[in-house]
């Protein structure tokens, strides 16, 4: 999802300047109608008209890679392309904001309760099964299982796994390499640094890159949130996290009921800080800050 699919990632959101300086081809209302069509379909992204502007300049570049001199000659070119072009429109008209430990409160309850009720759970089957829907550029999956880690240990008696989807195909083969300038870890503590990250040196100095026992706990995917969902889970934790906020309400309540159903019985959903869900769209219940607990059939549910 996003990109929708924050995202962690925020999508479409940034200041809209009420006077923009207007350079090269100039988004006229057909093509902008049109470009909303497309991405509400595809990808579930809500355009404002007050959006224009936006899109006129992140699709800018687009043009001139392409050598086109209108957004109108880029449109014919959406319709011919097909799905390659349709997943470097969608890519454009995504901007990924995130950092490592976001929204820590989720990471604190992950380790206090919902890996441990986990863990108890699963036993007999040593299975533990998180998803970062919406995984951006890969700071969320890796804290997931840096905090997974250091709750159940590295040992190879739990079978530990974390699926991370996101709906842009860029930042996906961005997150898979694992590594970040020094300055995107501000937010990791000292002893977290020593511990899962390697220090890069010549050519990767200001750099530094998850250890393996990290980066081999998660697995990168690319999905549009939309479309079919190829796993079946279950999943013990969701984090979908700032992404449903740019969503229609119908389109949201679907998507916290598909989440529901991979869920298992009392597994977790995580969600944004400005998102929230209707009482009844779901078999899930409010048990923390936008944190959200399937029910289990039991009385007290």
């Amino acid at each position: 999802m996003t990109s929708i699919v924050d995202r962690c990632a925020t999508t479409l959101d940034d200041a809209v300047d009420p006077h923009p300086i207007v350079h090269g081809p100039v988004l006229g209302d057909a093509e902008f109608e049109f470009i909303r069509h497309v991405i509400g379909e595809n990808a579930g992204i809500v355009l404002g008209p007050n959006k224009r502007q936006l899109v006129q300049g992140r699709l800018g570049r687009r043009l001139r890679e392409l050598g086109l001199s209108s957004y109108a000659a880029y449109c014919d070119h959406v319709r011919e392309s097909g799905p390659e072009e349709l997943v470097r429109l969608i890519n454009a008209l995504t901007t990924n904001v995130t950092a490592f430990f976001r929204e820590n409160h989720h990471f604190e309850a992950l380790a206090s309760y919902m890996l441990p009720e986990a863990m108890q759970r699963n036993a007999a089957s040593r299975r533990i099964r998180l998803w970062s829907a919406g995984c951006s550029t890969g700071e969320e999956p890796y804290c997931l299982a840096m905090t997974a880690i250091e709750a159940i240990g590295s040992s190879a008696r739990w079978d530990l796994k974390i699926l991370a989807t996101d709906i842009d195909s860029n930042v996906v083969a961005s997150a898979q390499g694992g590594i970040y300038p020094v300055e995107r870890l501000e937010a990791v503590p000292q002893g977290r640094l020593s511990r899962f990250f390697h220090k890069g040196r010549n050519e990767q100095t200001g750099r530094a890159m998850l250890k393996r026992e990290v980066r081999d706990r998660v697995t990168f995917r690319t999905l549009n949130l939309l479309h079919n969902w190829p796993m079946r889970g279950p999943f013990d934790v969701i984090f979908c996290r700032n992404v449903m906020i740019y969503f229609d309400q119908p389109t949201r309540e679907r998507l916290v009921r598909r989440f529901a159903e991979l869920l298992v019985p009392g597994g977790y959903l995580c969600i944004g800080h400005s998102e929230s869900i209707h009482h009844g769209t779901a078999p899930l219940r409010l048990v923390g800050k936008t944190i959200y607990r399937r029910n289990t059939g039991d009385s007290h549910d």
